[in-house]
């Protein structure tokens, strides 16, 4: 399950409008199941599963229907992707939701093969160290390039200024006065930018802004965060391999020579024919 998590994970947020339920998801299918994630700003609800619950959840929704859990999954992506991602790409299923004590079921209507394809997507709350993987940590992540990128742009705006002064001193004027602008001061900037910008800039919403204009960088910040975690992954598995062979080393060291015999020959066990 572990290329799930990380393909939902790198997954961007989508917004939605169900009915009266807006909701932020994200979803990821392969062959092998799929993993989907929902919110509402309030709570978060969670949903991962193999190929042995779709076909049982698909046997036990469309009893019409005969199919390998591929083919379900298949068409749950066709599904899905107008909806998450290919929003000028009209969908051609039903999407409605409904909350049951603390879980949250998203509910698909569609067409497969010319009969009625029916699928429930049953989801729980999601685990404090999920939300932090799919929201704090990226969030948190976001706001350091965001901090770290106005750095970079304040320091590009000095060197403007410092260009702009050399033009000036050289004799050269500016041939519209609309054009000429005050040398930027940073914290000047940021208390006029608390004041009279931060009331509209961190309107949440429903979450919508979120989506439209943050996804790229939300993506990119994951992305970073899993090759962050691959990396410590294969520098551990190293160290645990040559602390294994040091181990080994010092042990055959201090075993006492023995005379070399022949090794054991292995036998392959035969396979059978299945008869039928």
């Amino acid at each position: 399950m572990e290329e799930l998590e990380q393909g939902l994970l790198m997954q961007p947020w989508a917004w939605l409008q169900l009915a009266e339920n807006s909701l932020l998801a994200k979803a990821y299918i392969t062959k092998h199941g799929y993993a989907l994630l929902v919110s509402d700003l309030q709570q978060m609800w969670h949903e991962q599963v193999d190929t042995s619950v779709v076909s049982q959840r698909a046997k036990e929704l469309n009893k019409r229907l005969t199919a390998p859990p591929e083919a379900f999954l298949c068409h749950l992506d066709d599904l899905l992707r107008p909806l998450l991602k290919d929003t000028a790409r009209p969908s051609e299923a039903t999407f409605s939701c409904d909350r049951v004590a603390e879980a949250l079921i998203l509910r698909v209507r569609s067409e497969l093969s010319g009969l009625p394809f029916y699928w429930n997507f049953h989801c729980i709350l999601a685990s404090p160290s999920l939300v932090s993987q799919h929201l704090i940590r990226p969030l948190m992540g976001m706001s350091l390039a965001l901090q770290c990128q106005v750095r970079e742009l304040a320091t590009l705006l000095y060197m403007k200024d410092a260009e702009i002064q050399d033009y000036h001193e050289s004799g050269a004027t500016l041939s519209r006065d609309r054009l000429k602008t005050e040398p930027f001061e940073e914290n000047s900037f940021l208390e006029q930018f608390m004041v009279e910008k931060l009331p509209e800039a961190c309107s949440i919403g429903n979450g919508r802004p979120f989506v439209m204009n943050l996804q790229s960088l939300y993506v990119a910040v994951t992305k970073q965060e899993v090759q962050v975690g691959q990396k410590h992954q294969g520098t551990d598995s190293q160290t645990s391999s040559s602390a294994s062979l040091q181990g080994t080393d010092s042990h055959l060291l201090n075993q006492p020579e023995e005379p070399v015999s022949s090794a054991p020959s292995l036998s392959v066990p035969e396979i059978e024919p299945t008869v039928s």
